[in-house]
């Protein structure tokens, strides 16, 4: 075995612990910051497209930020007004889950022997010894709503500065590198800006598809305020793989106490299992595609790790991040082996394994 590469393959594989410890302990500071670099990835076309109209780069660079607080004040009214419509139904959902709770009480009963009073004892010693817990997790709570107030802010602040200073920082990267380099990282750098414009934009795309298609069948299943569940099943796909789970589960646990109708809960289930399906096997092959080329274990295992680093943020950016990361690989000599694992199988790349995918590009 060649000593010298096995030394090399360790000092990486030590960088990238260190690197990852980095990211863990400083995540105050970086998760808000990586934000506003993926955001003003995403938004560089918009800016660039403002720019060709005449607008000079520091008003492009206002307009664009102000582009995507549009968007989501967008989304915010939207689910404020079904909330609106909600809340009206509370008095109802209040009776039902009251009767759920009758329901499971005289179940105890029957089957543990434990009475009504019993049981209300118990309640209420345990609320007693909770007191203390409940306010601090109201403490907790405040603090956390202060503390994503402010990263909100600080991500706003930081997208627009890396739009506006974005060729500043990009003339900083290239100076790093030796002038016989500097064409290979610039297209580096251009190649990492369009991936992440391409599967961003096309996961947007995709989440939109997603609000129909659940606005569509939860409310042919008789949902309450269907357009609200749909818009937060979509939402919550910015999660991969739990957060499909978590709409659903909630939009489930709503059908049964607005009206506790069997047939409602399973039509949510329909809904979900047909809108996965499609999802699978027709939105994400053609409208997001496989625009990282990254190994499906690979994007699982990211995802885990994002979660154990960064909790949610980390979630959601490690599937990006991790596709940044691929093409430095491709283009960095010592990496060529670690873009190989990552990426997928090389009679498999571009087909998506898909025979829709492959469907469509035999009519071209």
């Amino acid at each position: 075995m060649n000593i010298t590469y096995l030394n090399q393959t360790l000092r990486i594989l030590l960088l990238f612990v260190l690197v990852f410890g980095i990211l863990y302990v400083a995540s105050a500071v970086l998760i808000p910051l990586t934000f506003g670099v993926v955001l003003s990835m995403l938004l560089l076309p918009v800016c660039h497209w403002l720019q060709g109209k005449g607008i000079n780069n520091g008003f492009a660079s206002v307009l664009s930020v102000i582009a995507l607080l549009v968007v989501i004040g967008g989304i915010i009214t939207l689910l404020q007004y079904q909330i609106s419509d909600l809340a009206d139904d509370l008095s109802k959902i209040e009776e039902r889950v009251n009767s759920m709770i009758i329901g499971v009480k005289e179940y105890i009963k029957q089957h543990f022997g434990i009475s009504h009073r019993e049981q209300t004892k118990i309640i209420k010693e345990q609320q007693s010894g909770g007191m203390s817990q409940a306010a601090g997790m109201i403490t907790t709570l405040v603090g956390s709503l202060a503390g994503i107030i402010i990263d909100a802010i600080l991500v706003l602040v930081y997208t627009f500065l890396f739009i506006y200073y974005r060729a500043h920082f990009k003339k900083f990267i290239l100076r790093l590198f030796k002038p016989e380099n500097r064409k290979e990282t610039e297209v580096v750098l251009n190649n990492a800006g369009k991936v992440t414009q391409s599967y961003l934009g096309g996961l947007g795309l995709m989440i939109v598809m997603l609000w129909i298609m659940y606005g569509i069948g939860f409310t042919i299943a008789g949902v309450n305020n269907a357009l609200f569940f749909a818009v937060l099943c979509g939402i919550l796909e910015l999660v991969p793989f739990a957060g499909n789970i978590t709409g659903t589960s909630i939009t489930v646990l709503m059908a049964l106490a607005q009206s506790g109708d069997t047939k409602v809960v399973i039509g949510v289930l329909i809904t979900y299992g047909l809108v996965q399906l499609i999802q699978t096997y027709v939105l994400e092959p053609i409208v997001v595609g496989d625009r990282l080329n990254i190994n499906p274990l690979f994007t699982i295992l990211i995802i885990v790790v994002g979660e154990a680093v960064w909790g949610i943020p980390g979630m959601i950016l490690a599937v990006p991040l991790l596709g940044m990361f691929k093409i430095v690989c491709d283009h960095c000599e010592p990496l060529h082996d670690y873009a190989f694992l990552i990426g997928p199988p090389k009679e498999k790349k571009g087909e998506q394994g898909n025979f829709i995918t492959r469907l469509f590009k035999s009519n071209k």
